[in-house]
């Protein structure tokens, strides 16, 4: 069987929903693929945080025009997503963290981003759980908490509801214009937007994207132990590592009054088990911060895998081998804030339109010459 589409997505967590989503608002003949769950994956390991980053100036353009993305969207959303503009707090432990608040105020201003600098006094007022001494922390109100698995699944009922055709398969290739799936049926597109996270490697393997296993921990319910989105100033040095293994305090509220505590990144692990080491490191981490976290109970731990680029920006856009490819990918533990304005990026590309932000940073072809030689 043979089917002609504008568009084939191949993959619906929330960065292929979310692409769903764009192509077939704007009027795209879109077909998605997807064997697994809606907003499995990736999606469903990520802790939901919509945050502006400013590892560099292009992931503070992504993650900032995402985020106003999702905040118009939020009028919207069905109840079961969770999005709650709960903000961030970056909490320094010491004079010299303080001084990486200020910079990151200034930087975040520069790009029209309110913040508010608290000092130690404040911070205890804003979070008592939180040890003392603490130095202080920077106040981020436009970030936000969401569940992602509903998130994903919300975009791509809204994608369906415009048209957007689901196939529930496996995809055999994808390149030149055609996507063969594991039931015999062949579906030609002018474009396909690859959009698997790190399960795109299977389609094409000599993507630089690489697996990165996480490890969630999810509490039982106890509403009002923490406000905000609580990350240490460290995570930027730890977490987001390019290479090494590491946790980091990183603890967010739910709707539902529990806590999701992360976070871990761990290269080279393979496998969806739970290593116990680690998750001991990160609620240990957890507790220094939050001394009385340690009393709450656990009800659920489980990992996934994020897919990551060496320069720690996803990939988004034409791969210049193939015509009829784009990819949506490579968003390591950013997917779930990207995702929208990887979306509007690529629906912007398949239209012909000029993106709304400067796109040369996220391009696939960054990569190609190098791949292509490998």
């Amino acid at each position: 069987m043979s089917e002609s589409w504008d568009v084939v997505i191949v993959g619906a967590g929330i960065v292929g929903a979310a692409c769903a989503f764009q192509c077939a608002s704007r009027g795209m003949r879109t077909a998605v693929v997807e064997a697994k769950s809606i907003g499995g994956g990736a999606t469903a390991a990520g802790m939901g945080h919509i945050v502006v980053m400013d590892d560099s100036p292009a992931q503070l353009a992504l993650t900032h025009y995402s985020q106003t993305l999702w905040q118009e969207l939020s009028k919207t959303l069905p109840a079961d997503v969770e999005y709650e503009s709960c903000g961030t707090l970056w909490v320094a432990a010491d004079d010299e963290e303080m001084l990486e608040v200020r910079r990151k105020s200034d930087v975040y201003a520069s790009a029209g981003v309110a913040t508010e600098v608290l000092d130690a006094r404040t911070l205890a007022d804003a979070e008592p759980q939180l040890r003392t001494p603490l130095a202080g922390a920077l106040f981020v109100p436009s970030d936000a908490v969401l569940y992602p698995p509903c998130a994903a699944g919300y975009l791509m009922a809204k994608a369906r509801s415009l048209g957007a055709k689901l196939h529930r398969r496996k995809v055999l290739s994808a390149h030149s214009g055609e996507v063969r799936l594991d039931d015999g049926t062949h579906l030609n597109s002018t474009h396909i937007v690859i959009a698997s996270g790190a399960d795109a490697c299977d389609l094409l393997p000599a993507l630089p994207i690489k697996k990165r296993k996480g490890h969630l921990v999810i509490t039982d319910r106890y509403p009002g132990f923490v406000r905000h989105q609580l990350v240490e100033l460290g995570y930027l040095k730890s977490a987001h590592s390019s290479t090494a293994d590491s946790v980091a305090f990183n603890v967010q509220p739910r709707k539902t009054g529990q806590l999701l505590i992360g976070s871990s990144r761990q290269y080279g692990a393979e496998d969806t088990t739970v290593n116990q080491p680690t998750v001991a490191a990160m609620t240990e981490r957890a507790q220094s911060y939050l001394p009385n976290i340690g009393e709450l109970s656990a009800i659920r731990v489980w990992t996934g895998f994020r897919a990551a680029t060496p320069d720690k920006l996803p990939l988004i856009g034409p791969w210049p081998e193939d015509d009829s490819l784009f990819l949506a990918t490579g968003h390591e533990g950013l997917g779930i804030t990207t995702s929208l304005g990887t979306a509007s990026i690529l629906a912007d590309y398949l239209e012909g339109t000029a993106p709304a932000i400067p796109t040369a940073p996220y391009l696939p072809a960054r990569f190609a010459r190098s791949v292509v030689s490998a």
